[in-house]
């Protein structure tokens, strides 16, 4: 059966997209190490990105924007990321993986699995690609606002963060919809 695995990376930020992947492995080139992607150092994340890439059947990394997040919800805006990924697939599965206890309104054949980048190879090399991707990408962020520190905390909710938000205000790239954000508009101008 060809299975696809799919996970999502950016929940619970205050700022960034939420970025989802979706990997169907192949079987004749199995790819040793892998593992829910938190619990990997940087340096085997990366290495591992790289390897997914090189030796999966297939992969797709998708999102959801910000608007969409402060549109839709955030629940609704990962479904619809995941979605996004399993249709760029450039194989259509037989099965999908999906990691949690949410499926997104799709016609594939499909199991939510609760902690399946623990459990589901295909669902840990999902995981892998979203979580380096979104990391590089507030990395980015890290240059473009300086005095955020998205670099090292990636847009999660720390205190630094939030103190920087406070003393910068809001950038265009939070999410509006999270309370401590929509705090801090309430309060003053933004970016």
């Amino acid at each position: 059966m060809l299975g696809a695995g799919v996970d999502e990376v950016g929940r619970g930020p205050l700022a960034g997209d939420v970025v989802t992947a979706a990997v169907i492995l192949d079987p004749k080139r199995p790819i040793e190490g892998l593992a829910d992607s938190k619990k990997l150092t940087e340096k085997k994340r990366n290495y591992l990105f790289d390897q997914i890439q090189q030796e999966a059947m297939c992969f797709c990394i998708a999102r959801a924007s910000i608007e969409e997040i402060d549109q839709i919800n955030i629940l609704q805006a990962s479904l619809l990321a995941m979605a996004r990924a399993v249709e760029g697939l450039s194989i259509q599965p037989e099965h999908v993986w999906v990691d949690g206890n949410r499926l997104p309104k799709w016609h594939y054949a499909s199991e939510a699995v609760v902690k399946g980048d623990a459990r589901v190879p295909a669902i840990a090399a999902a995981s892998i690609l979203a979580k380096v991707t979104r990391d590089r990408e507030m990395i980015e962020f890290d240059q473009i606002y300086p005095g955020y520190g998205f670099a090292s905390h990636k847009g999660y909710p720390t205190k630094a963060h939030l103190a920087a938000i406070e003393r910068l205000g809001v950038t265009p790239i939070h999410r509006l919809s999270y309370g401590p954000v929509k705090a801090i508009v309430e309060q003053q101008p933004l970016f």
